[in-house]
């Protein structure tokens, strides 16, 4: 960390602010409930979780930087973090106070070894966007340069001067405050905090290192090369720096703008079913994805003289996620457990995918699965839609305690997958509120069953086994069973009673069913198309983690 004035002030006032929260979390969290008063600290936890988040978004804003990119970081942490937190960071958008153009101009120059005024023929010193970490400008092409690229309208983004100092002191801070939290045990068994940090730290150096955006973008273009559906901007290589991006202008109608698009002929319906179908490809063919596909990420362009009256075009590549082979086949394992209705292998299964850590303790979490594919476990989708809400409220209130008190994590990859597929989802509803997004996500998931059925089998195969292996054990498992009753060894573990026991300490803990209803979804997704009656079974699966998820904390008892 740079050793400046600012710098320090910086540093030590994100420290006060969280020692600050630290503070009131452990007077209200830790200490009053060991007093007996466990009731009277619950009462204001909603409004002191609200104002916490409330204040950090003034925070964020004020400072900029990294503050602003760890409360949008934060809003996806949905495993990790109170919906009361995560709901009122949700709108923090990544716009602050432009820097002035002298400043700006001084590091392109610098950058490109030459001044503005040679490098480009025009540069509008009003800036079309400014961020935390750099803002763009629109820009025109020598002719020399627009002859050899193709193009003469550009946008070049230019890092914030500075940022990458005020980068070093907000990841400082925020692995000293880690450092804090790691030292408090309730936090530890639940949260890897410095892995947690490490994940941010690099996300955020990807994102202010431009060449790495750029080779993003091409790796995208690669992807849909030949594809009329989809367009990328190319880039201006000449005018590239890892401070200094510069691409082809593409700016048209946003997705999301109904009205445009109705103006310009196009069917919003349609650009619903074009768009989650571009996403899925993504995901389930090029395990390559748009990781942050919002509204001012995408454009519907027209093209009356192409194959297709319209296109859509993808910019800002900072955040692109991969799905690796290994975490697709863990997460067939989860499709797995769940046609087979096995509590067990579930919950293995979701270890496997790295949602549960390691210290999570999963025997009442093994048994509510069972519980769960015991009551809706046969029914279809449309039987469930007809049962009173109140049944799943009923379940969710029985195993809420366990939820809420195991140890989960999304992995990187997985919370990227997640964030897409929910932006995608939101996205397309808002453009057709009718759109269903099963009816996407079928075609692939019909495909991905296909590809693994030959494992699928052989799975089953090796379940098989391990049921003919405990049957031959069983004879001396109850032999053993009865010598310890009778030698008086015989001891009862219950961890329902031990959890609950322990309820006091886990006051704070909130964690959430995101997690389960996402895999879930997606399983049955996956099975729904070739295996009516499975794939039932894992959307079945889906609903009490996902009205977790949206009712967590509402009418609970302290």
């Amino acid at each position: 960390m740079a050793d400046t004035g600012p710098s320090r002030a910086r540093y030590r006032r994100i420290l006060r602010f969280a020692a600050r929260y630290m503070v009131q979390a452990w007077w209200f969290e830790l200490f009053l409930p060991r007093l007996g008063l466990a009731r009277l600290a619950s009462r204001g936890r909603a409004a002191r979780l609200t104002g916490l988040a409330r204040n950090f978004h003034g925070l964020a804003v004020e400072l900029g930087g990294l503050m602003i990119k760890v409360g949008q970081f934060m809003s996806s942490r949905l495993d990790v973090l109170p919906p009361e937190i995560t709901r009122e960071l949700e709108g923090l958008q990544d716009e602050v106070p432009p820097v002035d153009f002298a400043a700006i101009k001084r590091l392109a120059e610098s950058e490109l070894g030459v001044p503005l005024e040679r490098a480009f023929e025009w540069v509008d010193p009003v800036p079309v966007a400014a961020a935390s970490l750099g803002q763009a400008h629109r820009a025109r092409l020598g002719p020399a340069d627009a002859a050899d690229t193709g193009f003469s309208d550009v946008v070049v983004k230019v890092q914030r001067p500075g940022i990458e100092q005020i980068v070093d002191v907000d990841l400082a801070a925020l692995r000293r405050v880690a450092q804090w939290l790691s030292r408090v045990r309730i936090v530890r068994d639940h949260v890897d905090l410095p892995v947690l940090i490490e994940e941010f730290a690099h996300t955020s150096r990807e994102e202010i290192d431009y060449l790495h955006e750029a080779q993003n973008a091409v790796r995208f273009a690669e992807n849909f090369a030949g594809d009329p559906r989809v367009n990328a901007p190319e880039i201006a290589w000449e005018r590239t720096t890892r401070r200094v991006l510069t691409l082809a202008d593409v700016t048209a109608i946003k997705i999301n703008d109904v009205d445009a698009l109705r103006e310009a002929g196009i069917d919003p319906a349609a650009v619903a079913s074009e768009f989650a179908t571009v996403m899925f490809d993504q995901l389930f063919r090029d395990g390559y994805f748009h990781a942050d596909p919002h509204p001012g990420n995408i454009f519907v362009t027209p093209t009356p003289f192409g194959e297709r009256p319209w296109t859509l075009t993808f910019i800002d590549f900072g955040m692109m996620g991969e799905v690796p082979d290994r975490l697709r086949r863990d997460l067939q394992q989860v499709v797995i457990a769940v046609a087979s209705r096995n509590g067990r292998q579930l919950v293995d299964s979701i270890r496997d995918v790295g949602v549960l850590l390691p210290s999570a303790d999963t025997a009442e979490l093994e048994r509510a699965m069972t519980a769960l594919f015991a009551r809706f476990g046969g029914m279809g989708f449309a039987e469930l839609q007809q049962v009173d809400p109140r049944e799943f409220q009923a379940f969710a209130r029985e195993f809420g305690d366990v939820i809420r008190s195991l140890p989960f994590q999304l992995p990187e990859n997985f919370l990227l997958i997640v964030r897409a597929v929910s932006l995608t989802s939101g996205m397309c509803s808002s453009l057709e509120p009718a759109f269903n997004m099963w009816d996407a996500v079928e075609p692939y998931a019909a495909q991905l069953i296909r590809d693994e059925r030959g494992n699928v089998v052989r799975a089953f195969a090796r379940e098989a086994g391990s049921i003919a292996s405990v049957a031959a054990r069983l004879p001396r498992r109850l032999d053993d069973f009865v010598t310890r009753a009778e030698e008086g060894r015989l001891s009862v573990e219950s961890p329902r009673v031990e959890n609950r026991m322990r309820s006091i300490e886990r006051v704070g803990r909130r964690v959430v069913s995101a997690v389960l209803f996402a895999g879930l979804f997606i399983g049955g997704a996956v099975l729904r198309a070739d295996e009516a009656v499975l794939g039932t079974v894992l959307m079945a699966a889906s609903v009490v983690p996902f009205l977790h998820a949206v009712l967590a904390g509402v009418g609970r008892r302290p």
